[in-house]
């Protein structure tokens, strides 16, 4: 008997009759003869829906109280889910991220698992009950509060119930048949893969694929975590997220150059005009920013004016952190002495993802011709072994991932199907 972990989004259990489809998926899997444990987000777009309640009542809302609201949407959905598979004949019991045993820190917002002791969980799969834990949510020792992990955070409850349970694969159930070479809804002809590293998904959930999380692609890369991602509208193979090092001898697979084309429309851009260019300017502004908890992504310094001994250097952070770190930097420019700040949120990502680029030439050559010969400027580049990165303008990013797709070869036969919701 196998022990597969299961989890839904939100666009999944959007209603009741969607439920009901998932609940049977769950039952099938069930009578196949496996152990089933289900991680399940909040239904639709409830999860927004509460935050706008929230703002309504107040412009700043107590994080403690805003995390006491939110879990509230996947307990909604672990009972309603409960109930619709025992209306089926089968034994189900819910669980909130508390009960399951989902320790965290006490960050409010944004917490991290620190600890999985799911001794309730086991015992109800000893009894032969089909488990449904809420996602997103945990609990904190110190303060005794419940915790939320952050948006796509019931993908990270997932993958660290599997490595708790030792469960023999985990399956994220998402409004897509798999991992794309882009994003569907941009690039028509993307393709699934049957297959990808967990290396190029950790690359392309960071440059803005949405199909799975960053945090719990991490997770089940440190703790060994098979993961499946696949559509809960129907039965296709998905994709499997594997990682090489893993694979029994004799098992290693041939990968490609490219594994895919990302973009990300959540960034903006600072720039600090006229900084002096002498050591430990950068470190001063960069500090700064990091005192902020802004995620600091694309660095560009220019050349030194030698009229002035100045110099301009840009960033990327996420939009969401732009005006605090404007704000932070704003406050230091007397301390670093620097001219101006300028602020861009109108700027788009565009990433090249695979593991083959280590070994292959010409992929930097080819990418540029691509945006060049589609008439779209770069403004900034950004490069790791398995990835290239070039910032441009958010109004031509989405024909830059089309044009770049295409030059590599990546577009399939057909168009792709989306059935519905935002692929998570």
């Amino acid at each position: 008997m196998s022990l597969i972990v299961q989890k839904f989004g939100g666009s999944s259990v959007a209603d009741a009759e969607s439920i009901k489809r998932v609940a049977k998926r769950i039952v099938e899997t069930r009578k196949a003869g496996n152990d089933v444990v289900v991680a399940v987000s909040a239904m639709g777009d409830t999860t927004d829906e509460l935050l706008d309640l929230a703002n309504e009542v107040t412009p700043i809302p107590a994080p403690r109280e805003l995390d006491m609201l939110l879990s509230a949407g996947e307990r909604i959905s672990m009972a309603l889910l409960a109930m619709a598979i025992k209306s089926m004949g089968h034994e189900a019991r819910s669980f909130t991220g508390s009960q399951a045993g989902m320790i965290t820190d006490a960050q409010h917002g944004a917490a991290r698992i620190v600890d999985v002791t799911p001794v309730r969980l086991r015992e109800a799969l000893d009894e032969g009950a089909i488990v449904i834990v809420a996602g997103f949510q945990g609990f904190n020792r110190d303060t005794r509060d419940i915790t939320t992990l952050g948006r796509g955070g019931s993908d990270t409850t997932a993958v660290a119930l599997a490595a708790s349970l030792d469960a023999d694969v985990c399956e994220i159930y998402t409004d897509v048949d798999g991992v794309f070479t882009s994003d569907p809804r941009v690039v028509k002809k993307a393709h699934k893969l049957d297959r990808i590293t967990s290396e190029e998904m950790l690359e392309l959930a960071a440059s803005g694929a949405k199909v799975l999380h960053i945090r719990a692609v991490e997770y089940a890369r440190r703790h060994g975590v098979t993961l499946h991602v696949r559509s809960s509208f129907n039965n296709n193979e998905g994709t499997i997220v594997y990682d090489p090092s893993r694979l029994p001898e004799g098992a290693a697979v041939e990968e490609s150059v490219i594994a895919g084309v990302a973009i990300d429309l959540s960034e903006a851009k600072i720039t600090v005009v006229g900084v002096p260019d002498k050591p430990g300017a950068a470190a001063k502004i960069f500090k700064i920013v990091a005192g902020t908890n802004a995620n600091v992504d694309v660095i560009v310094q220019n050349v030194s004016a030698a009229a002035t001994g100045r110099t301009d250097i840009s960033f990327t952070v996420p939009k969401a952190d732009g005006e605090k770190a404007l704000t932070a930097l704003a406050g230091a420019q007397d301390a670093i002495g620097f001219e101006a700040l300028q602020y861009d949120d109108q700027i788009g990502k565009l990433s090249l993802v695979g593991n083959a680029m280590r070994s292959a030439t010409g992929v930097s050559a080819k990418l540029f011709e691509a945006l060049y010969q589609a008439g779209i400027n770069i403004e900034m580049i950004s490069t790791s072994e398995i990835r290239i990165s070039v910032v441009t303008r958010a109004d031509s990013v989405h024909a830059a991932a089309r044009a770049v797709h295409t030059a590599f070869d990546l577009d399939g036969d057909d168009d792709a199907v989306v059935h519905g919701g935002t692929g998570r």
